[in-house]
């Protein structure tokens, strides 16, 4: 590192629409930060796309700014980069990228998706990767472009996930690891290694993948470039990264087995960690994925809801519109109804199903309506709604999985309301502590201590996460009447809500509504 200055670790997240550039110091403080904005091209409808230059300008950008916000007295010892999954640089030999990069929620790919339930199956592709077959995995952007660009792909040298990306440009060196590798639905998860089989049944070649590394593993030094680029010093540690959610996870003190995190934004992910895969293709059936996790010698299970934030987005925007503050005023309104929104009950299947139900078609409804119903039960009616979907996809998280859980931390906006929060502690078991945790930077803060690990700045993971100091608090369960009358609700309304509603669901669905 050289000099008398602190150490200070830089985590860099490319997310879906930023780009940020953290540094901690080695208690996970930030020192300082940059951010720029992440912007997605759509050359046609349903598709999306990053341009691969612009991704790197903007990680690049931000890293400037955060090193020359720096206090005087700290050295940057190391970097690493975490990023979304699912999307990446297609390489010529040169390393320049041959066209734009098809992000993961780009839309083109379900006919390639359809290939692999013909040709291979869904359980013979979850037996070994612990993945469901759906469109956003790498595999089937990969088979989209020889199937539509041949000229492109016959250019292809390298296909590197964007964190790999990031790092490449940093310093020279190729390699990915285990968390963003099983995004592509080709890792073997028993072996951590390509599959054969799957790569054989599609015709893809396992060299046009860099070279499998666990996270936290040092894969080079910053070169002149690089430098040039990111005013990073030259030789600056660049270690191997991740997932942003696995990274979020091992910032937050999630990377033992039976820990499990609740992240509560767009979406609700439940991450578990497991020791080892548990390869049931019933489980990945009802829409769960597994892949490694950034801790070394762990795996992951991920659940969760996919329309958490639309659910309350709809509430404020369809029923709060003419608040000043649409998100207070639903929480407060929600506060003065009764637990129970007197009989109101809310199904959160907005755009679709959540897991332990895999149903694309499903759609949300209001149950127990009457004339008296105000919008505070209705409020209350949805908060209830969604921490029952949490309670039934941790449920079979807990039960398949034989976990022995002591605590869920949360984390993500959901945990500013106290509503959510209170009937969330009553659905967990009394033996179970509900944590929640405010910090906006995990997806750095992960990366900055895979950083430190390549940088040997900490001894191994279990030092760089004792030495994180978070600020957590206890949410306090409710008194047991109240817990009482949450379980009935769940188990004699909640849960027969979909097997009740789906028909109409269907029905609706195919008559073409949204």
């Amino acid at each position: 590192m050289g000099g008398d200055g602190a150490a200070a670790l830089i985590g860099i997240d490319v997310g879906t629409t930023n780009v940020k550039a953290v540094a901690f110091d080695l208690q996970g403080r930030v020192l300082a930060s940059a951010a720029r904005h992440n912007v997605a091209l759509h050359p046609r409808p349903g598709w999306a796309e990053y341009d691969a230059e612009g991704l790197f300008a903007a990680a690049a950008a931000t890293l400037r700014e955060a090193v020359a916000r720096l206090p005087a007295n700290h050295l940057v010892a190391g970097v690493a980069v975490s990023s979304m999954a699912e999307t990446a640089v297609a390489l010529d030999r040169d390393g320049r990228a041959i066209r734009p990069s098809i992000a993961w929620h780009d839309e083109r790919t379900g006919s390639q998706a359809e290939w692999w339930k013909r040709e291979v199956g869904d359980a013979e592709v979850a037996a070994i990767t612990g993945l469901p077959i759906v469109p956003i995995f790498g595999v089937h952007k990969l088979m989209w472009l020889r199937e539509h660009e041949p000229e492109a792909f016959a250019r292809l040298h390298r296909w590197l996930n964007v964190a790999d990306y990031v790092a490449y440009r940093l310093c020279g060196q190729a390699a990915t690891d285990h968390s963003l590798a099983g995004r592509l639905m080709l890792l073997d998860l028993s072996t951590l290694d390509w599959s054969r089989p799957l790569l054989q049944a599609c015709g893809l070649d396992a060299g046009l993948f860099a070279d499998l590394v666990p996270s936290g593993t040092r894969v080079g030094g910053v070169h002149a470039d690089g430098a040039a680029a990111s005013g990073l010093p030259v030789g600056t540690p660049v270690a191997a990264g991740g997932m942003d959610h696995p990274c979020a996870a091992l910032a937050l003190g999630i990377r033992r087995p039976g820990d499990i995190l609740d992240s509560l934004g767009t979406s609700e992910s439940i991450f578990c960690v497991l020791p080892a895969p548990w390869l049931d293709p019933q489980l990945t059936a009802m829409g769960y994925q597994q892949g490694p996790h950034v801790a070394p010698g762990t795996s992951y299970c991920n659940g969760g809801m996919y329309t958490f934030g639309a659910c309350v987005d709809w509430l404020r925007e369809a029923v709060f519109a003419d608040a000043g503050d649409g998100y207070a005023a639903m929480i407060e309104a929600a506060d003065a109804a009764p637990a129970g929104s007197g009989g109101v009950h809310f199904l959160p299947h907005l755009r679709m199903a959540n897991t332990p139900i895999d149903d694309p078609r499903s759609r949300g409804a209001f149950v127990g309506l009457s004339v008296g119903v105000r919008r505070g039960q209705l409020a209350r009616a949805v908060f209830e709604g969604l921490a029952y979907g949490g309670r039934a996809s941790f449920d079979v998280l807990r039960e398949r999985l034989s976990l022995r859980v002591e605590r869920v931390r949360a984390a993500g906006g959901g945990t500013r309301n106290p509503v959510l929060m209170r009937v969330k502690a009553a659905m967990l078991p009394p033996e179970v502590l509900l944590e929640a945790v405010e910090f906006d930077e995990a997806s750095s803060l992960g990366a900055a201590l895979l950083a430190g690990v390549g940088a040997g700045v900490y001894a191994d993971m279990e030092e760089a996460t004792a030495a994180v100091d978070l600020m957590t608090r206890t949410i306090e369960r409710p008194p047991e009447d109240e817990v009482a009358a949450y379980e009935r609700a769940f188990r004699e309304v909640h849960l027969r809500l979909y097997p009740q509603i789906a028909p109409l669901s269907h029905a609706i669905y195919y008559l073409g509504a949204p």
